[in-house]
Order: structure tokens, then C-alpha cells, then sequence
């Protein structure tokens, strides 16, 4: 994955680095692996809106990924590399050997025409799912179950990886992009290697049309509003609003949010680095 920088030849084009899509072998899903998305604009259920600044942009329809990978001891070949509209990271569409058809995160380095497998006698290359206990130490790993056989739900956006350290009982220590050191029962499955699309950072959109096309409308300022609308709104002049704090009141740097009895906090080594 590389990125290109556009020549400014317009005012959108002068700050636009985009990815060049070099990767990507397929313009069109596989139709049997898509389903619709609509949209909500950021209204509930009764059509209040309760998320402000969402809406309009793309309409996009949604790419069933398979984040379990139970199809163990089945090899499956790599048939294209894709764009998925839903996230970051591209995604590689497996045509298994029994005929079966799924979509995962292409991670990086992922050809197409090569095989992966998933199990626990699984070599550890790249693109295999195993389970934590069967992965060497010190193996860069992504799309970490949380709790076995729930499916992938961490370290899954474009160019993310963690690393096992070590084992500890029933337990594996990773280390989690944000610095976080943490335990994860060593039965739940990961896939070796690092989320694809790594330059996704490195992409300017250049323009403000491009937030639209996502969906995110303009983004007003807490400090420019009246003090009924806001907290660090109001004063004579340009006031600076203060400390810096949400709209209901909370302090918006530093303040600490999570619970101080939480479950999950004995599980946790290392608090993330800021």
C-alpha cells in the first residue's frame, strides 16, 4: 500500500493524498456476502436525533466478515483483495476447499492466490487464525477475540497490531496498540500479522466535500455557541471558554471516565500510554 499526493491544480486537490488502490484486484463484491445498510442520519428509533453532525454522505452496503474463523483445519485460497466502504482495512474475499465463501481483513502482505487456514494445528504464517496458547511469543498478532468463540472484536483497523508477549496460566499478555498491557484467555483465536492499509494515516481527504461523502457533517464548537448551549459557550469578545469540557459539563482532558470497580480492570497490566 502506498500513497500519492495530487498535483494542485484545484483548491481540493492541493492538500489530497490519497492511496493509490494498488493492492485492490476486485472492483465488485460478492454478491452472495453483502447485505443492505441504511442509513439513520443519527436518529432513533422514534426519528429523534440523538447524534448530532451525521448524515447524508455515500450510501454504502455492508460486507458480511467472518471475524470467527471457525472453519477449522479447512484451507482456503485467496481470491481478490477489496475496498470495504465500513472500515479502514481492505478485505480479502477466501474461497474455501468444501465450496464456502467468506470475506476477511486482508492483513498486511496477503496475496492473492495464497492459502490460509485456521485451527490449532495451524502453521503460524501470515493470514492463519490460531489460538493464543499455539502462537510463539513475541508474534505480532491482529483481530484478537475477547472471549472464545465470540469472534474478533480488537485490533482491527487499518495498519493495527499487537504483540503476545508472554503466557501466564490459562492466560496470554498482549500488548495492545494504544501501549495497554492486558491478560486474554489463551483459548480465544487471533490472526497472525498486522492489519493491511497501514498508509490509511498518511491520507489527506483535501477537502471538506470529502467529510460529506462520509457522512459527517460540519462540527460546531462548544465556544462559539451561547452559555444556554453550552458550558464553554457566551462571554464578552472572544472568550477562551475555560477549561476545556463537554457539552454536559464533564472536563474533556484528563478527567478520568471508567469505573473504579469495573470487572475487566484485573485482567489489566499496564494502563495505555497517554
Amino acid at each position: 500500500m502506498a500513497v500519492r499526493k495530487l498535483k494542485p491544480t484545484t483548491p481540493g486537490q492541493r492538500h489530497k493524498i490519497i492511496g493509490t488502490f494498488q493492492e485492490i484486484t476486485a472492483s465488485v463484491p460478492e454478491k452472495s456476502l453483502v447485505v443492505g445498510k441504511k442509513a439513520s442520519g443519527g436518529r432513533n428509533n422514534t426519528g429523534k436525533m440523538t447524534m448530532r453532525y451525521l448524515g447524508g454522505g455515500h450510501k454504502r452496503k455492508f460486507r458480511l466478515i467472518d471475524f470467527k474463523r471457525t472453519k477449522d483445519g479447512i484451507p482456503a485460497t485467496v481470491k481478490t483483495i477489496e475496498y470495504d466502504p465500513n472500515r479502514s482495512a481492505r478485505i480479502a474475499l477466501l474461497y474455501y476447499v468444501d465450496g464456502a465463501k467468506t470475506y476477511i481483513l486482508a492483513p498486511e502482505g496477503l496475496e492473492v492466490g495464497q492459502t490460509v487456514v485456521s485451527g490449532a494445528d495451524a502453521a503460524p504464517e501470515v493470514g492463519n487464525a490460531l489460538p493464543l496458547a499455539k502462537i510463539p511469543i513475541g508474534t505480532v498478532v491482529h483481530n484478537i477475540e475477547l472471549r472464545p468463540g465470540q469472534g474478533a472484536k480488537m485490533v482491527r483497523s487499518a495498519g493495527a497490531f499487537a504483540q503476545l508477549t508472554s503466557r501466564e496460566g490459562n492466560y496470554a499478555i498482549i500488548r495492545m496498540p494504544s501501549g495497554e498491557t492486558r491478560k486474554i484467555l489463551a483459548t480465544c483465536k487471533a490472526t497472525i500479522g498486522s492489519v493491511g492499509n497501514s498508509d490509511h494515516g498518511l491520507e489527506k481527504s483535501g477537502k471538506a466535500g470529502r467529510s460529506r461523502w462520509l457522512g459527517r457533517r460540519p462540527h460546531n464548537r462548544g465556544v462559539v455557541m451561547n452559555p444556554v448551549d453550552h458550558p464553554m459557550g457566551g462571554g464578552e469578545g472572544r472568550a477562551s471558554g475555560g477549561h476545556p469540557r463537554s457539552r454536559k459539563g464533564l472536563y474533556a482532558k484528563g478527567l478520568k471516565t471508567r469505573a473504579p470497580k469495573k470487572h475487566s480492570s484485573k485482567y489489566i497490566i499496564e494502563r495505555r500510554k497517554k
